[in-house]
């Protein structure tokens, strides 16, 4: 064998060794990384248990004390309306005034607490959605009737539009009401005069599209991307002075998810809102919905 041939022997076999050591350290590099990678799977569940229970808890939580508060609210409420019909005796006009103060602020107090259950029902998944055929004047019809008598401001026009072309409507009837009660109950609070519009119209493969729209206050396009989030309120004088519980919007979010729909808002400020709700005609088994209470 030749020098020159043992020479590149030599450094075949140094070359071998350097690809060998740095195959081995390679090998080594993913282990540790694989190590990580399940480490970090394993946080990963950890964290997403501690979250499932921490969820729990808030829920089992909001329900319990929703049902807790409703004792003290009814029985308030009993109070005001014997007081308000004179069953112990005539009120002077300012004992009147802070009894109906004491009322209102219970139903703005039992509101919230409805809203907190339904939120606590809906997140752990045991809220009942009943769909039915309905027809779209009766739902419109019985709306129209639960705000009649509340309607007390007389620069305020409430109108509810002929529903046209609109097919009967497969869906809970109950849960729509609500979404759309939210939004009338909010346009109605924010809007000192003008007119609140309710309509329905076809949109899509299917879908119908609830708007309710107002020439009140309006919101500034900031506020516009959180509204429907939890607790989420406009920073305004009027929102400051009219109180709210900041649940309404984000329930109707929910309920909309439920019905397999989807909720929007359009606003300018000082020009009014635009807040619409869009459902199927027809809800089907591949839309979300949770599991009956048991």
């Amino acid at each position: 064998m030749t020098e020159d041939t043992q020479a590149q022997l030599r450094a075949s076999r140094a070359e071998a060794e350097a690809l060998r050591l740095e195959v081995e350290a390679l090998r080594a590099e993913v282990e540790e990384t694989n190590r990580g990678v399940v480490a970090l799977y394993a946080e990963l569940d950890a964290q997403a248990e501690e979250l499932r229970r921490a969820t729990q808890l808030k829920s089992r939580f909001l329900s319990y004390m929703s049902h807790e508060f409703r004792t003290p609210i009814g029985a308030t409420l009993s109070i005001t309306r014997l007081l308000l019909d004179r069953v112990d005796g005539p009120l002077t006009p300012e004992q009147e005034r802070q009894v109906r103060f004491i009322a209102g602020t219970c139903e703005e107090f039992s509101e919230m607490v409805n809203d907190l259950l339904d939120l606590a029902k809906i997140e752990a998944g045991r809220l009942e959605i009943s769909p039915e055929w309905f027809e779209m004047m009766d739902l419109f019809a019985a709306l129209r009737g639960m705000f009649k008598p509340i309607l007390n401001n007389h620069a305020l026009n409430l109108v509810f539009e002929e529903p046209e072309g609109i097919p009967r409507l497969y869906t809970d009837d109950r849960k729509l009401s609500q979404i759309l009660r939210n939004y009338i109950s909010n346009a109605v609070k924010f809007t000192p005069h003008g007119e609140v519009r309710v309509s329905a119209r076809t949109e899509g493969q299917g879908m119908i599209r609830f708007s309710v729209t107002d020439t009140g206050v309006g919101i500034a396009p900031e506020y516009l991307p959180r509204l429907f989030n939890d607790f989420s309120q406009v920073d305004s004088p009027i929102q400051k002075r009219l109180r709210g519980t900041g649940l309404g919007l984000a329930l109707s979010r929910q309920l909309a998810t439920l019905l397999g729909g989807s909720v929007e808002a359009q606003s300018e400020l000082g020009r009014g809102s635009v807040f619409s709700v869009i459902v199927p005609a027809r809800l089907t088994t591949d839309a979300p919905h949770s599991e009956s209470e048991g």
